[in-house]
């Protein structure tokens, strides 16, 4: 799999002359931006105490000094300060007082932990599909709704809170700016000193590989606290187990033929889930087998039953392969084995054989041609004699060819009203798939009518009791608009290959009903 978005934007060579705004085609950026600001983090600190039956005074483990007081201050000020961008990051708040009043529930029970007895925690649910969960310094924590979805009970929920409450105390996020800092010097020394040679490559690979395991041993260690954390607050410390089980379970559903994506093998910044789940094992049998503690299932389930999944109508709709926007009134639908990405920037696909689609929208002058907007300079590689205009289902448009860096792209635009779509399809140079995909995907291209805008509701978690007779078929197909519905059933309700719900239990469905 090709990082697909990088490759298509080889294709843009410089803005247009015409004045042009990218479409608000989402509201909330896809992950990570906001998991850098976990950089911020503060060091727990404590008062002198007395000695039990003794009247002198033991030295604190962690003295308060004037060092870590004003430290403390201005990570909590910076904290304070990224919280609007965390929101414009994420979509805003996602508000829901019986989703809030659960979260609060789980979070009040971890402030009682005796390693932390004086903290207070501020707490936002991201209006985000995303599946994340952050901490900063202050007290500001931080959990997605995609997350709560994935979550079977408070136990779990109160794992990944834990586990990113655990990222700050010990100061992660400090030390690997630090650690980051001091790898780039090092890069631009072996890069000035060695070039391009062997050697220099090599130094570049080892000096990654130590912030890689850096980061690695972060996750490791905020696991273990996280896990003492939640069985000494009552919890089934087991939760994180499961929890990451589902995590590893929803990533391969998730992924475009991860086997072969060399991003994810030495350089990824977390533990491979095996080997990170069989730690949890071990620190949660320190509190006893599976089933101790409490999971607090039903009171969860309560409390995201009816809660939004997946993107927001601004956003426009995945479903399947096929994209609707009930805003924009449009809708496109991509080739079998493809996978929709609905990001902020825009909308992209990925399919066998390095094959890309990128999706987007500019607001264009009227005055201007589509044809003169194709050849305006935006495009990289473009040829000039390919530009062709066409009509997509009614539709104005025009479509040319362009060529970069070892690609070949269909550049395809759309006028529909006063905004202007384009489509851009990416393959190597050496596929024979370009055009069938290019054309599938164009002639896919339509404007929704006003009873189809109306008919498009968002998708929402639906609890409901497994009755007799019921099994993982039948539950799924209850499931709609989401592809695969019996493995992503499976995986939202933490069941196992073969496992059926038993009669009477409760369980998640998603549905636009």
């Amino acid at each position: 799999m090709i990082a697909h978005d990088e490759r298509i934007l080889q294709l843009y060579q410089r803005p247009a002359k015409q004045r042009e705004a990218s479409t608000r085609l989402r509201a909330a950026l896809r992950p990570a931006a906001a998991l850098m600001l976990v950089g911020l983090a503060l060091s727990g600190c404590q008062v002198l105490q007395s000695a039990t039956g003794d009247a002198t005074l033991r030295p604190s483990g962690s003295p308060v000094t004037v060092d870590t007081l004003t430290r403390n201050d201005r990570l909590a000020s910076i904290a304070r300060e990224q919280h609007p961008r965390i929101l414009a990051t994420y979509g805003g708040e996602y508000s829901n007082p019986t989703v809030e009043r659960m979260v609060a529930r789980v979070v009040g029970n971890l402030t009682l932990d005796p390693d932390n007895p004086n903290q207070t925690y501020q707490i936002t649910i991201l209006n985000s599909p995303n599946i994340n969960a952050f901490a900063l310094p202050g007290g500001y924590l931080y959990v997605t709704r995609g997350l709560l979805a994935l979550a079977n009970d408070s136990a779990e929920l109160a794992a990944v809170l834990a586990h990113e409450m655990a990222h700050v105390t010990a100061n992660h996020g400090i030390q690997r700016q630090q650690r980051e800092a001091e790898e780039q010097l090092a890069s631009q020394v072996v890069s000035d000193v060695l070039g391009g040679t062997a050697p220099g490559r090599l130094a570049l690979i080892r000096g990654q590989l130590r912030l890689a395991q850096f980061s690695r041993n972060q996750e490791l260690e905020a696991d273990a606290v996280g896990i003492r954390a939640i069985g000494r607050a009552g919890y089934d410390p087991h939760a994180a187990v499961r929890f990451l089980q589902s995590m590893a379970a929803y990533g391969e559903l998730r992924s475009v033929n991860a086997n072969t994506d060399q991003r994810l093998d030495f350089l990824a910044t977390h533990p491979n889930p095996p080997q990170r789940i069989e730690l949890a094992r071990g620190h949660a049998r320190q509190f006893g087998p599976p089933g101790t503690g409490t999971r607090d299932r039903d009171s969860f389930l309560s409390g995201i039953d009816g809660m939004l999944y997946g993107d927001t109508p601004d956003e426009g709709f995945v479903r399947g392969r096929v994209f609707l926007h009930p805003v924009l009134g449009i809708s496109l639908t991509v080739p079998e084995g493809f996978v929709i990405d609905n990001t902020a920037a825009a909308v992209t696909a990925s399919g066998a054989g390095d094959i890309a689609v990128r999706f987007d929208g500019v607001t264009l002058n009227d005055g201007v041609t589509l044809a003169d907007y194709v050849r305006s300079g935006w495009v990289a590689g473009l040829d000039p004699a390919s530009i062709r205009s066409t009509v997509i289902n009614g539709n104005e448009a025009v479509r040319a060819r362009a060529r970069a860096e070892g690609w070949q792209f269909d550049v395809t635009v759309i006028r529909v009203g006063g905004q202007v779509y384009r489509l851009l399809t990416a393959a190597p140079v050496d596929s024979n798939r370009l055009e069938p995909v290019a054309n599938a995907v164009t002639a896919s291209f339509r404007a929704l009518s006003e009873q189809e805008r109306q008919g498009l509701r968002p998708l929402r978690v639906r609890v409901v009791t497994v009755q007799a007779g019921d099994n993982v078929a039948t539950l799924a197909a209850r499931m709609s608009g989401v592809e695969q519905p019996q493995q992503l059933f499976r995986i939202i309700n933490g069941l196992g290959p073969g496992e059926t719900p038993s009669a009477g239990t409760r369980v998640k469905i998603v549905t636009d009903r």
